[in-house]
Parts: structure tokens; C-alpha cells; sequence
């Protein structure tokens, strides 16, 4: 003990409780996870010690199902909506507070209220501004005499859908305005004066000053987002439950309802390992960005 503690290793000993917390909650679920989804295991056979194998009859079934290619549209679907309207705002927010003025900051800390509080707060709240009747939204839009009728938003496959997608944008926004205006304060003021000096009018400063100095910021916010999208579970839970007629189940849904409604937990194991090899892969993306960054 005497020897590892004078020695480099005792680096070892500080990193063990982060190693013990990734192994207990992380890698040991994936791997029991990938163990059960190669088996045959129900809520009959989930205490049995002996779990007949199959191999990967449940990722073919999956694969193979109309319902996971529904799933799967809806949740690409969801992820890039979300995050095209959430990037946008969330970098027009970025450069409107990048100053370091009180007012300003003030607005930033405000701004991030529908990031801090939580996904199933969010979600009660958008249900009430989408619900048929009393709800914040059909009663403005009478109001303005854009509607006759009051619209069923979560009643109907296409409106919930885009009801669905309008929450979450609210919710992300602060994310992207944060990480981007981190990257923004980074960027040297001399030489958005030396554009000036030359000519260069606000656009061609954006252009050729700021989004290349905050590219590692842009991909960051992005891989993060999708990761975050992708994966949206709490908020879609509350507001519709993945209906109607599933238009809006998310792959974590289905998920969920393989292994705690139906309980073919093999099935929803294998559904969660898909997603999670889609994530794994959008990673995998941004580490090999950043690696020809690096060169570059």
C-alpha cells in the first residue's frame, strides 16, 4: 500500500468511487440490458433462474415491427424539429445577452426558468395551454378570430405531434443559450473591431468571425441536444402518454410500454439497446469531428 500510495498510481484511488458509481449504474445496466435481450424473459419467467435463449429472434422481431418503425419516424421526427427551433432561438438568444450589462443578465437568468424547473412541471403546464377547453392557447386564438372551433391539440394525431414538439422547444432553448453564449464570450473582441476596421458589415462578422470561433461550442450543443432529444421520456409521458393512436410515441415510450405495460422485458431491453447503439453512434460522430478539428 506503502509503494502505490509514493507512486503515480495513486491516482487510481481518487478516480475508484467515479469508477464504482459508472459500473453500479451504468455499465452493469447495459450489460444485464444486452444479457436479457438475447433471452426470452417475461414477467413469468423474470425470477427464473433458467431463461431460455434466443439469440437475436427479439432484434429482428423489433426491427421488423411497423410499430418500431413508427416509433422510430416519430422520434427522428421530434429530435429534428426540437432541435433546428431550439438552435436557432437559442443562438439569437446567445447573441442578444452576450453583453455583460445588469438588464441583460438579469433576462438571462429569467430565460433559464423553463430549463431549471422540471421536464414533468413543463409538461402539466404546456397540457393546460394545449387543453380544448380553457386551455391558454384555443381561447387566444379565439380571441384573435384565427379559429372558430377549439382545437383538440392533444386529441388528434398531427396536432399532438406538433404540441409535443412546441413544449420541448421551450423547454431546450436556455440549453443552447447557455453553451452558445459561452462560446461567444470567448471569442476576442479585437477582432470583431479589426472586421469593422476593414469594412466588414454585422452578417460577414457572423459569417467569418464568430461561428468559426464558436464551432466546438456549435457541435457540442448539438451532439448534447440530440442525446437529450432523443431520449425525451417525462415530458412526453405527461402530455399525451405516446397517443394518439401512438403518433406520438417516442422510442423511450415504446420502450416502456414493452417492458412496464406489457412486461416482455426482453423485448423492451432490446428496444433500449437500439437507442442506445443510435446515441452510442451520434457520439462516436462527435468524436470524430473533434478529432479532425484537432488536426486541422
Amino acid at each position: 500500500m506503502k509503494k502505490v500510495l509514493k507512486g503515480d498510481r495513486v491516482g487510481y484511488f481518487y478516480i475508484l468511487p467515479a469508477l464504482l458509481f459508472m459500473f453500479l449504474f451504468i455499465f452493469f445496466p447495459v450489460i444485464y440490458n444486452t444479457i436479457i435481450s438475447l433471452q426470452d424473459v417475461t414477467v413469468s419467467t423474470l425470477l427464473s433462474e433458467d431463461k431460455a435463449f434466443v439469440g437475436l429472434a427479439n432484434y429482428i422481431s423489433v426491427l421488423q415491427s411497423k410499430e418500431f418503425l413508427n416509433s422510430l419516424t416519430v422520434t427522428v421526427i421530434f429530435t429534428i424539429a426540437c432541435i433546428v427551433f431550439q438552435f436557432f432561438f437559442g443562438f439569437l438568444l446567445a447573441m442578444i445577452f452576450k453583453k455583460n450589462t445588469r438588464p441583460f443578465q438579469l433576462m438571462k437568468a429569467i430565460m433559464m426558468v423553463p430549463y431549471i424547473i422540471p421536464a414533468t412541471v413543463n409538461a402539466i403546464l404546456w397540457k393546460f395551454f394545449f387543453a380544448t377547453k380553457g386551455g391558454i392557447i384555443n381561447e387566444a386564438l379565439l380571441a384573435l378570430g384565427l379559429i372558430k372551433d377549439r382545437i383538440g391539440w392533444l386529441n388528434q394525431p398531427k396536432t399532438a405531434v406538433v404540441s409535443i414538439i412546441v413544449a420541448n422547444i421551450w423547454c431546450g432553448i436556455p440549453f443552447f443559450m447557455i453553451l452558445l453564449s459561452t462560446g461567444l464570450s470567448n471569442v476576442p473582441k479585437d477582432f470583431y473591431e479589426s472586421a469593422r476596421m476593414d469594412g466588414a458589415n454585422a452578417f460577414q462578422r457572423l459569417i467569418f468571425i464568430t461561428i468559426p470561433n464558436i464551432k466546438t461550442s456549435i457541435q457540442a450543443s448539438l451532439v448534447l441536444g440530440i442525446v437529450y432529444t432523443f431520449r425525451c421520456y417525462e415530458l412526453v409521458y405527461v402530455m399525451t402518454a405516446g397517443g394518439p393512436v401512438d403518433s406520438t410515441q417516442l422510442m423511450t415510450l415504446y420502450s416502456y410500454k414493452y417492458s412496464f405495460v406489457t412486461y416482455n422485458f426482453s423485448q423492451g431491453a432490446t428496444i433500449s439497446n437500439i437507442l442506445l447503439l443510435i446515441l452510442l453512434a451520434v457520439g462516436l460522430l462527435y468524436i470524430k469531428m473533434m478529432g479532425k478539428d484537432e488536426v486541422m
